[in-house]
C-alpha cells in the first residue's frame, strides 16, 4: 500500500476506534497475516493493494468508540468501494459530512450507515457526486430535513434505503430517474403528499416500502407498469380511495402489505387475480362490502389478513381449499353466516385462524371440538338445518356445554 494511503487509513482509524494502537499493531493494514479486521484490500493497475472496503460498528470488525464522528476521510481513500458504520455513532452528535471536491474520482459503490442513533442533520446534496455509487443505506439513524433531489441523480443505484429516519416533505418527482432500482424504502419516516406518478419509470423495482408516513391521495394509475414488483408495503398512512385497476397487471407481486390506511371501498377483486401473492394484509381500513369469491383463486396465499374492517355477507367457501394458507384474520368484521372450513382446516391453522367479533358467524356443531376461533355454534332447528348462532343462554345439555367451552368467544383462550 502507498504511504499517502496507509496514513488516510491510519487517521480514520485512531478517529473511530480504540481497541488497539492500530499503527503499532498493524503497520502494514493490507499485508499478508497482518491485515486488519474489518478491512479487505484488492490490487490495483499499479501492482500495490489498496483499501477496497472498511467495516465499523460490531465485532469482528473494530469497534467505535464512544467520541467517533463520521470519518470524511473515508473518501479520500482512492480505491475504496464499500464502507460500512452499524451501531457506531451512538454516543456523539455527528453529521454525513461531504465535500464534492473528495467524491470527484470516487470508486464507491456501497456506503452504508445503520443503527447510528447519533448520526443527525440532513443528507448532504453533495452526496450526488459519488457516481459510482449502487447501494445507499441510511437507515435507522436520526436524519432529518427533505430527501435532497440530488440523491436521485445516482442513476447507478440499485438500492436504495433511507428507512427509519425522521425526513420530511414530499418524495420528490425526481425519483422516476432511478431507472436501475430494484430495492426502494422509505419507511418509517414523516414523509407527506401523494406517491409520485414517475414511480412508475422504475421497471426494474422489485421491492417498494413506504409504510408508515403521512401519505395521502390514491395509489397512482400507473403503478401498473411496475410488472417486476415482488413486494410493496404502503401501512400506515393515510391513502384512500379507488384501486388502479391496472393492479392485476403486477403479475411477480407476491407480498401486499397494506394494513391501516382509512380506504373506504369495497375489497378490489383485482387481488383475486395475482396469482403469485403469498401475503395479502389489508386490515384496519374501512374496507366494505363482502369478500371477492376471486380470492379464493389465490393458491399460493399463506396469509390473509383482513380485521378490523366492515366485511360483511359470508365467508367464500374456497377459502377452505387455499392449501399453502397458514393465517387467516378475519375477525371483527360484520361476516355472516356458517363457518365454512372443515375440521381438518381448523385443526391445521389452530391459533392462526381468527374469526373472532362476528356477531353474525357460527361454527356447524359437528366442527365446533377442533378448535377456538371465537365463533358461536350454530343452532340447529327442527328439520335439521343450521341457523343463527345459539346464545349461550339455550346451550343446556353437557353436550352443548361442552361445545361451548371450546366454541364459543367466552371461552377463548390465548
Amino acid at each position: 500500500m502507498l504511504p499517502s494511503e496507509s496514513e488516510i487509513l491510519f487517521k480514520i482509524m485512531e478517529s473511530m476506534s480504540s481497541d488497539q494502537n492500530w499503527r503499532a499493531s498493524y503497520p502494514h493494514p493490507c499485508g499478508t497475516g497482518s491485515s486488519w479486521p474489518g478491512i479487505e484490500c484488492k490490487p490495483g493497475n499499479d501492482n500495490h493493494l489498496h483499501v477496497s472496503r472498511l467495516d465499523f460498528g460490531t465485532l469482528p470488525n473494530p469497534t467505535c468508540k464512544p467520541t467517533a464522528t463520521f470519518p470524511y476521510l473515508v473518501f479520500s481513500l482512492p480505491h475504496i468501494q464499500s464502507v460500512f458504520f452499524f451501531d457506531c455513532f451512538t454516543h456523539t452528535r455527528t453529521t454525513l459530512s461531504v465535500s464534492p471536491n473528495r467524491l470527484l474520482n470516487s470508486s464507491l459503490q456501497q456506503l452504508s450507515l445503520k443503527s447510528n442513533p447519533a448520526l443527525v442533520g440532513p443528507i448532504p446534496p453533495q452526496i450526488s457526486s459519488l457516481k459510482s455509487l449502487e447501494v445507499l443505506t441510511l437507515s435507522q439513524n436520526r436524519l432529518t430535513s427533505f430527501i435532497p433531489v440530488e440523491v436521485f441523480s445516482l442513476e447507478s443505484l440499485i438500492h436504495l434505503d433511507l428507512s427509519y429516519n425522521l425526513l420530511i416533505g414530499t418524495i420528490p418527482f425526481q425519483i422516476g430517474n432511478l431507472k436501475n432500482l430494484v430495492g426502494l424504502d422509505l419507511s418509517y419516516n414523516s414523509l407527506g403528499g401523494s406517491i409520485p406518478s414517475t414511480i412508475s419509470q422504475l421497471g426494474q423495482l422489485q421491492k417498494l416500502d413506504l409504510s408508515s408516513n403521512s401519505l395521502t391521495g390514491r395509489i397512482p394509475d400507473t403503478i401498473d407498469k411496475l410488472n417486476s414488483l415482488v413486494f410493496i408495503a404502503l401501512s400506515n398512512n393515510g391513502l384512500r380511495g379507488k384501486f388502479p385497476t391496472g393492479v392485476s397487471k403486477l403479475q411477480n407481486l407476491q407480498y401486499f402489505i397494506m394494513e391501516n390506511n382509512p380506504m373506504d371501498i369495497p375489497l378490489p377483486v383485482e387481488f383475486g387475480m395475482l396469482v403469485k401473492l403469498q401475503e395479502l394484509r389489508l386490515a384496519n381500513s374501512r374496507y366494505s362490502g363482502t369478500i371477492p369469491p376471486s380470492f379464493t383463486q389465490l393458491m399460493n396465499l399463506s396469509t390473509l389478513s383482513l380485521q378490523n374492517n366492515q366485511l360483511t355477507g359470508e365467508i367464500p367457501v374456497g377459502l377452505g381449499t387455499l392449501s399453502h394458507i397458514y393465517h387467516l384474520n378475519l375477525s371483527r368484521n360484520l361476516l355472516t353466516g356458517v363457518v365454512p372450513f372443515d375440521a381438518s382446516f381448523l385443526k391445521r391453522l389452530g391459533k392462526n385462524l381468527d374469526l373472532s367479533g362476528n356477531p353474525g358467524l357460527c361454527l356447524n356443531p359437528t366442527e365446533a371440538y377442533s378448535v377456538k376461533i371465537g365463533v358461536n355454534v350454530c343452532k340447529t332447528s327442527k328439520n335439521g338445518s343450521l341457523i343463527v348462532p345459539m346464545k349461550q343462554s339455550e346451550a343446556a345439555s353437557p353436550i352443548l356445554d361442552w361445545f361451548y367451552l371450546f366454541g364459543c368467544p367466552g371461552a377463548v383462550r390465548h
